[in-house]
């Protein structure tokens, strides 16, 4: 068979190996969890360090994940997906115990403490980065197309029960605080998560043959890199990613301050607003594996119209905040904030089943490096966002001298960007349209 010729092979991942590896992904969100909220909220409080440190730390680990694409390409090039993700997860396990274990360092120089912190975040990235774009990849290439929507909802959500559980159970252990008990319930978590991805994984990649069988040609990283940066399809998604999720982070720390400062909420009323919000988030991916099974097979572009959909509603949800803002507190947040929500993790989780189909339909042997672009470019966004959130807000209160204003200028800057997201999101399709001229006469091929 020539090179790079494929195959259509067996039946691919079923129900309960999807369910598996949304184990993998719950795992990985549980020490992610303890590591940017647990250990943010330590150093501030705790340790009374200035903001901008977990801070900065926080976006070194955003920033290392621009090594996603490597990771995918070795991960493509043969070897077992296994065993980067197994890897990803125990020194993301370790690096996570060492964070916390700085704690201890801050206590004794202010220097020696953030060293090793940003050693351990530096490593925490990469774990993420090695294990996360593996799992991807792996369901990319073995979720046959018409269970990817319910796969990508499946995998997500059990990642958002996994931090829920995580943040339950550690927030009872760890009181009364101490430096020890946090590094014990971060070892503790970090082992459990271990040992539930190794179980959970095992024998999966060997149990369920790739959709599609093609020969892995041994080509340098940065020539894979530069034909997937060619593919229009691959570089319009890849830059609608980075879009859309800049647009869906930059409101994640200006939400609860806004709900404050406009309409008097306390903090614990400002926390259970979140929590409204994170079940808008829930049912809006639900929706996505609901619709994408009822429709599978149909010929409906499912994903396309909840990505769109999803985008749209997002805009229009954050244009409701302006008129919030300027009419604050007149106006039902909750409400609002719930819809925000809900078209939100509709869009989202369409975005990454469409992700899946795209790195799943383009030349055999490139899911990884494909997840791994397209990963780096979500990891930017969401390093970018927050941080571009909060500064915005600043500049926008120093040019206009308004609350008021200063939100609802941020507010409409992040319903513009859904709205190019959107306008993006319709000229991208999942089903590649030279797919089947390009790769259709080798798929029916007979194997050598």
């Amino acid at each position: 068979m020539n090179q790079g010729a494929m195959k259509t092979a067996g039946n691919g991942l079923g129900w309960l190996a999807i369910i598996r590896l949304g184990l993998v992904q719950a795992a990985l969100g549980s020490i992610v969890v303890l590591t940017t909220s647990t250990l943010n909220r330590v150093m501030v409080v705790e340790l009374a360090l200035a903001a901008i440190i977990p801070g900065a730390l926080v976006g070194v680990h955003y920033a290392v994940q621009l090594m996603r694409p490597v990771f995918g390409h070795r991960s493509d090039m043969g070897g077992g997906r296994t065993a980067w993700i197994l890897g990803g997860m125990a020194l993301l396990a370790v690096s996570g115990t060492a964070a916390a274990a700085t704690t201890f360092l801050f206590d004794q120089s202010f220097a020696l403490g953030f060293s090793a912190a940003l050693i351990a975040f530096v490593m925490i990235g990469f774990g993420i980065g090695a294990c996360g774009t593996s799992l991807l990849a792996l369901l990319a290439s073995r979720t046959r197309p018409e269970r990817r929507p319910a796969a990508a909802t499946i995998v997500w959500m059990m990642m958002v029960a996994g931090i829920v559980v995580t943040a339950i159970t550690s927030g009872s252990l760890l009181d009364p605080y101490s430096h020890s008990r946090l590094v014990a319930v971060t070892a503790s978590v970090g082992l459990v998560a271990l040992v539930v991805s190794l179980v959970s994984i095992f024998g999966i990649e060997r149990g369920a043959a790739e959709i599609t069988t093609a020969v892995r040609p041994k080509t340098s990283f940065r020539q894979n890199m530069a034909e997937v940066w060619a593919d229009p399809t691959d570089r319009l998604f890849t830059i609608f990613v980075f879009v859309s999720m800049l647009a869906y982070s930059t409101q994640d720390l200006i939400l609860e301050p806004f709900a404050g400062l406009l309409f008097g909420m306390t903090p614990g009323e400002s926390t259970k607003l979140s929590g409204v919000q994170h079940a808008g988030v829930l049912i809006g991916m639900a929706l996505v594996g609901i619709s994408g099974s009822l429709f599978a097979g149909r010929g409906w572009p499912v994903l396309k119209i909840l990505t769109v959909g999803g985008c749209v509603l997002s805009a229009f949800a954050l244009g409701a905040l302006v008129f919030a803002a300027l009419a604050a507190p007149d106006w039902p947040l909750k409400a609002n904030v719930a819809i925000l929500g809900f078209a939100n993790g509709a869009f989202a989780v369409a975005a990454i089943g469409t992700m899946m189909e795209l790195a799943g339909s383009g030349k055999p042997a490139r899911e990884g490096i494909r997840m791994g672009v397209w990963g780096a470019a979500q990891a930017i966004s969401f390093g970018l966002g927050g941080f571009a959130g909060t500064v915005s807000i600043d500049l926008a209160r120093l040019l206009t001298g308004s609350e008021p204003g200063s939100f609802a200028i941020v507010f409409g800057f992040e319903a513009a960007l859904f709205v190019l997201s959107a306008i993006m999101a319709m000229r991208v399709s999942g089903k590649r349209p030279n797919a089947a001229s390009q790769y259709g006469a080798l798929a029916a091929q007979p194997a050598e």
